[in-house]
């Protein structure tokens, strides 16, 4: 059964920045579209980031854009989050997802099939 190992998070002051990973045991990504998604208490899981299999290409919320970059590292079975210039606002659970392979999604969340743990972002001021 595929498997998302979610790494990194932690606490970082407002400006400053984090990478997040997750690594899929037992699966190629290759064909899967991987994204990112937050939540904060009493808020619904929001989008965050897309990429896309098809192509590498990236969408992103538009509250994250210019600040953080997804990637992939398919020898590795590996998505990144990089995350810059963060603030309070970003504050939240981060969660890894996995699309069915060769499935097209986007930004909703029954797009997508398997999930990370879930990876606590603070940003203080």
């Amino acid at each position: 059964q595929i498997q998302l190992i979610q790494s990194g998070g932690g606490s970082v002051q407002a400006g400053g920045s984090l990478r997040l990973s997750c690594t899929v045991d037992g699966r190629t990504i290759t064909a899967r579209t991987m994204a990112w998604f937050r939540q904060i208490p009493a808020k619904e899981r929001e989008f965050v980031a897309q990429n896309n299999w098809r192509g590498g290409r990236t969408s992103y919320a538009e509250f994250v854009k210019g600040r953080f970059t997804i990637s992939r590292d398919s020898a590795k079975n590996t998505v990144y989050l990089d995350m810059s210039s963060l603030q309070p606002e970003d504050t939240a659970v981060y969660y890894c997802a996995a699309a069915s392979p060769w499935a097209e999604a986007g930004s909703r969340r029954d797009e997508y099939k398997d999930w990370g743990q879930g990876t606590q972002v603070t940003v203080s001021t």
